[in-house]
């Protein structure tokens, strides 16, 4: 067995234009599945960045509501109405709307998403939001997404540059009061907060009686399962009730269950999967072939066809790690391109990069064995 391990190598590099051109067809499966699962994941990461950086415990939507991009509106007095639930701390109304955004440098519009509520309320658990969050006070004034796309313009440049960054949103004249990142998501190129009556000013035609997300903060020291029962108790059910992961959870859900693109990445993933099992599968039945006699001489010298075997396996271990290498490292910079040219949370993780190197082994393996039948149909008196 330790002249196997030798043995399977040296068959690999006597072809050397053969294993690079393995390599490459391996690297290039191995890319195609992280770029896959790296969309997939950057997906779901970046729906729920909002939600987990929300200052709550527990939160109240409408029931038709499907996800942040489709929140549909109730009544402001059920989130009020939970003041009168023990162990309810405080409330806060929030409103979610969409609204065009001008370029001030090339005055070109895009959509982004614009979250509203009253300015004294702590929402996010953002620093960067509780340090210019007075500013929206001011009628008028927003604080801008320096994570959202740049065709929104250079306005953290300016912004911190000391230059006065005033636009159009939804046709009416507003200036950024502040910066901050969150970051956009497959929902929203970009976001903007501002105050609840900003918003109205934005868009007169929404009602000041009707809300998107309810938050609710539970006292420090209480239950906040035993709250959460109580409130679904009080409520009636035109309001749905949620609690800060389970917020999260409705919004992955959306996203994995409700619309095609999750099934279309790892549908992507399956497609590179199967293209480097036919890649790995060429290379080692054509390294096989070639070496068909000598498989049959080592027969006919007392060799089992298990040591045979295990060559082969071998050969398809040593193409797993040799390809997967540089699949790995070129990934990290695809990512990297990715990230910037479309500011979505993606990058290398530690999961990803083990599972990935999983099915990489298991794809070389599965062709290795493929491969096999032709090792054990070598019989010395049919070849000599």
């Amino acid at each position: 067995m330790i002249f196997a391990i030798p043995l399977a190598w040296l068959q690999l590099i006597r072809e050397r234009m053969r294993l690079t051109v393995a390599l490459i067809g391996i690297s290039f499966a191995v890319i195609l599945i992280m770029i896959q699962l790296g969309f997939r994941d950057a997906l779901f990461d970046a729906s729920i960045t909002m939600h987990i950086n929300l200052n709550t415990d527990i939160v109240l939507i409408n029931p038709q509501s499907t996800s942040l991009i489709a929140m549909k509106q109730f009544a402001r007095r059920r989130l009020y109405q939970t003041l009168g639930v023990p162990g309810v701390e405080s409330v806060t109304p929030m409103s979610i709307d969409f609204a065009i955004w001008r370029n001030p440098e090339n005055r070109k519009t895009r959509q982004l998403m614009v979250i509203a509520y009253p300015p004294d309320a702590e929402v996010f658990n953002i620093p960067a939001i509780s340090a210019v969050q007075g500013e929206i006070k001011k009628a008028d004034v927003v604080l801008f997404d320096e994570a959202g796309r740049p065709e929104f313009g250079p306005i953290p440049q300016w912004f911190r540059a000391g230059k006065t960054v005033s636009t159009e949103v939804s046709g009416r004249k507003i200036t950024v009061g502040g910066i901050f990142r969150l970051g956009a998501s497959f929902g929203a190129d970009g976001n903007m907060i501002t105050s609840d009556t900003n918003l109205i000013r934005l868009n007169p035609q929404r009602s000041q009686g009707l809300i998107d997300v309810g938050l609710i903060k539970v006292q420090p020291g209480a239950d906040i399962k035993t709250v959460y029962d109580r409130i679904r108790k009080e409520l009636p059910d035109d309001v749905q009730v949620l609690t800060k992961q389970g917020f999260a959870d409705f919004e992955q859900s959306y996203w994995q269950s409700s619309t095609a693109i999750g099934f279309i990445f790892s549908l992507g993933s399956a497609m590179g999967f199967i293209v480097g099992i036919v890649i790995v599968y060429q290379i080692l039945y054509t390294d096989v072939s070639d070496h068909l006699a000598e498989y049959a001489t080592l027969k006919a010298m007392g060799y089992r066809s298990y040591f045979l075997i295990s060559v082969v396996l071998q050969e398809a271990l040593i193409l797993s790690v040799l390809g997967y290498l540089p699949g790995f490292f070129l990934s990290i910079g695809l990512y990297s391109l990715i990230k910037n040219a479309t500011s979505l949370p993606i990058g290398m993780s530690t999961d990803r990069g083990i599972t990935v190197f999983i099915l990489t082994v298991v794809m070389c393996v599965v062709s290795g064995a493929i491969a096999m039948r032709k090792v054990q149909a070598a019989d010395p008196a049919d070849i000599f």
